[in-house]
């Protein structure tokens, strides 16, 4: 078994945004050397969320929108500590916090349509994802004469 761990940093310009991380996923799992097993992708930070859905910028309008609908921007109990990102920590807990992803031939193994996504919903400073790739290396050829 190894593992091999990546950090992404993230920092998106407004407070809220999303970010295609599929592509920097799948060089992370090609650089891990792992042939066989399971790729994590997790946000470190309790305002911001990674998901795995289509790339197609209507239904990143329509996540914003929904996530919008179930968590408004507004007055929260939170706020009383000074902050004033409530909704986006139950934003966070709408899209979710990490996802584990297989890695089949030392590749990332998604979907026709599946793509990695970072969604920001307390930005405008620096933050990191972390990518643990989890795994068998790849198999050695067994029937090598003695």
């Amino acid at each position: 078994m190894s593992a091999h761990t990546e950090y992404l940093w993230m920092e998106t310009p407004e407070r809220r945004g999303f970010v295609n991380l599929t592509d920097r996923v799948r060089a992370i799992v090609a650089r891990s050397g792992v042939w066989d097993g399971l790729v994590l992708v997790s946000a470190m930070h309790i305002t911001a969320a990674v998901y795995v859905n289509d790339a197609e910028p209507g239904l990143l309008d329509d996540i914003a929108a929904w996530a919008d609908r179930l968590a408004p921007p507004g007055d929260y109990a939170h706020h009383r500590t000074g902050e004033d990102n409530g909704d986006a920590h139950l934003k966070n807990l709408l899209l979710g916090h990490q996802v584990l992803l297989p890695v089949t031939r030392g590749e990332l193994d998604l979907g026709p349509w599946e793509q990695v996504y970072y969604a920001e919903f307390d930005g405008r400073r620096r933050k990191r994802v972390i990518v643990k790739v989890l795994g068998l290396g790849r198999p050695t050829d067994a029937a090598s004469p003695a």
